[in-house]
């Protein structure tokens, strides 16, 4: 009952970090920024610690079923 939950939740994160950490990579290849009015470097980091993060929190929760 409780893996159900468990899943989504996995998915949810790991989709979400995926997508984040994908789409910062792209937008620092190609020199465009990642968030408007905010430091090149500082926006690029902090996306790619968030979307590490999220993924991290996927796996664990994949890791608990």
């Amino acid at each position: 009952m409780e893996s159900g939950p468990a899943i989504f939740a996995g998915t949810a994160f790991a989709l979400f970090g995926g997508a984040l950490l994908l789409w910062t990579t792209v937008r620092v290849r190609q020199g465009e920024p990642v968030a408007l009015g905010a430091a090149p470097r500082a926006a690029a980091v902090l996306a790619g610690l968030a979307g590490a993060l999220s993924l991290a929190l996927g796996v664990w929760c994949f890791g608990r079923l």
